[in-house]
């Protein structure tokens, strides 16, 4: 039976929505300590949305030291939580009607993500997607801070010899095709193209997965 590992932010969940004001926040706070002088670099976060956190503070914040990106980080984090709490989020549209029709077919459903674990735990428990997935798993699980190698331990763990890794970004792709699993690219917010260039397939709405999961073999 086929299994499906998903990417978590902009792929299920609409990150932009709660992206934006709570990056706006941290720069504020670097600001208001002095630490920063310039516009919030929220273009320069989109373009690199989906790598690894450590990998974010130190692009943003390349002249700062690694106590001042792990604050900003911390912070960030407790902004994310906050407005996923407080229901600002939204997950992408058709996520739990596919779930739902992935559960009732058999299908052991993942979630893979470079997100922080406390943040993907505020997601997954706001919108009660454990009805559907078998175990979220984030990053910082692993130390090589490599996604190929955190879809590499959910295989290990479930015994899986069949599926599709379905993300938005190269990491997502690189995962799957590094396991021997079928990479989905979701042309969603932080899609680029270069990148899902490299995908077996490339959906625009989650509902596609129904269909197409017929033609690389993976009985729906």
């Amino acid at each position: 039976m086929a299994s499906f590992i998903f990417d978590m932010d902009g792929t299920l969940f609409q990150t932009d929505k709660i992206l934006e004001q709570s990056l706006a926040d941290v720069f504020d706070r670097l600001r208001s300590l002095n630490r920063w002088d310039s516009e919030t670099p929220i273009e320069q976060y989109r373009a690199i949305m989906g790598v690894p956190l450590p990998k974010v503070w130190e692009t943003l914040l390349p002249e700062h030291s690694d106590s001042i990106r792990h604050q900003a980080n911390e912070f960030f984090h407790e902004r994310l939580i906050e407005n996923i709490e407080e229901g600002n989020g939204a997950l992408y549209p058709n996520v739990e009607e596919l779930f739902a029709h992935l559960k009732s077919q058999g299908h052991p459903i993942y979630i893979a993500s470079n997100g922080q674990s406390a943040y993907l735990a505020a997601i997954v428990k706001f919108y009660v997607l454990d009805q559907w997935v078998t175990e979220t798993f984030s990053i910082q699980q692993i130390t090589s801070m490599d996604k190929g190698d955190l879809v590499k331990s959910i295989i290990g763990k479930y015994g899986i010899d069949s599926g599709a890794v379905i993300g938005d970004r190269l990491s997502d792709i690189d995962a799957a095709k590094a396991n021997g699993l079928t990479a989905i690219g979701c042309r969603f917010d932080f899609a680029q193209e270069e990148e899902l260039a490299q995908a077996d397939f490339v959906i625009e709405d989650l509902l596609e997965l129904k269909q197409l999961m017929s033609k690389v073999h993976l009985e729906i």
